[in-house]
């Protein structure tokens, strides 16, 4: 049975589960600087989590998500996304709005709400900025993809999901026309600063820099 946990518990969950990778436990103070908070605070908070069996701890180690956490956290990452992608696909948001409102919306709790509104959409994959969608099972799909800056020249591929989801980063994309499902591909390299300049949707001859490149994946058409 899933304790009850406060917005603040939930939140705490969210950040170590991306924090952590697969073999890595999370310090207190990776933790701190992602929630802008003391060491001490976090400190507190991962007590009461260890208490709710949420985490598992090793001194002088960290700690890292127990199994029950981690299904907790699947569940607010699935819960987020769902909303994500009803925001942009129903209610017509831009997806440089979706991200703080769907932070308030991924503290309901009501599962039947959640199911109802994953059934509605049609049981979604990914979210509107690429990102795989849980799903009731807490499983992930997955995709085949690489970053942009290593798509070879004159191959076509197809943008698949944005790694820095800044909104400054997502209103330079949406100005240069360029999403999720875009067409692309690759024209020229520039070695001196490591820009390219690329094609899309078959129209369209844009040139992107080393930053914003490094941030695109891409999935090669076959």
């Amino acid at each position: 049975m899933i304790p009850n946990l406060s917005i603040a518990e939930e939140n705490y969950i969210k950040v170590i589960y991306h924090l952590q990778n697969d073999d890595d436990n999370v310090s207190t103070n990776e933790v701190a600087a992602v929630i802008n908070t003391t060491a001490a605070s976090v400190t507190d908070m991962l007590k009461k989590l260890k208490e709710k069996n949420i985490l598992n701890y090793e001194k002088y180690k960290g700690f890292r998500l127990s199994s029950e956490g981690r299904k907790i956290a699947l569940n607010i990452i699935r819960k987020h996304r769902l909303w994500e992608y009803f925001l942009v696909e129903k209610l017509h948001f831009g997806w440089d709005e979706v991200h703080t409102v769907a932070e308030e919306l991924e503290h309901v709790s009501s599962k039947k709400l959640i199911d109802n509104l994953e059934i509605f959409l049609d049981y979604p994959k990914f979210d509107p900025h690429g990102d795989p969608i849980p799903d009731i099972h807490g499983k992930m799909p997955t995709q085949a993809q690489i970053n942009l800056q290593s798509l070879p020249q004159k191959i076509v591929a197809t943008i698949t999901s944005v790694g820095n989801q800044s909104t400054e980063l997502l209103e330079l994309l949406t100005h240069k026309k360029m999403g999720i499902g875009t067409v692309i591909e690759v024209k020229k390299k520039f070695p001196f600063d490591q820009s390219i300049e690329v094609k899309i949707n078959n129209k369209s001859i844009v040139h992107i820099s080393n930053e914003l490149a490094q941030s695109l994946f891409v999935s090669i058409k076959k």
